[in-house]
């Protein structure tokens, strides 16, 4: 009798424990949000304190940029990002050259715990206004 009232208390035990363990408590990774270049457009228009971060390389920057926006290449974004981008609550609008970088970078950002990160793709699908 001892040994089956074991192996129920045993049964239940791993029964209980893989309910807990499956996932279902599990904290969702933060993740940043995907959205257009109209839509950054329009925080940028409509927002006042806001860091736009261009992932390119220095040279592509060089050769045409959304204004006001600081370079960080996405290489660089995990030891750079605590240093220069302080407010880990403000929003940052990160964007490349065609949206492959930007997602690297913004995908770093929100690993370094940045929580209001928004990726809105490259300069070739921007229609706006660039510096020069």
């Amino acid at each position: 009798m001892k040994i089956k009232g074991l192996l129920i208390m045993l049964i239940i035990s791993l029964t209980l424990f893989s309910l807990t363990a499956c996932g279902d408590n599990e904290t969702p990774t933060p993740q940043y949000e995907q959205i257009t270049a109209e839509q950054a457009k329009e925080l940028m228009d409509t927002k006042t304190d806001y860091i736009i971060l261009d992932a390119r390389t220095q040279e592509e920057f060089d050769e045409g940029h959304i204004d006001g926006a600081i370079l960080i290449p996405e290489y660089e974004v995990s030891t750079r990002a605590e240093k220069e981008l302080l407010d880990k609550d403000g929003l940052i609008l990160v964007y490349c050259r065609s949206g492959r970088r930007s997602k690297i970078a913004a995908q770093a950002l929100v690993d370094l715990g940045y929580t209001n990160v928004k990726e809105f793709g490259g300069i070739i699908d921007w229609q706006y206004e660039i510096v020069k």
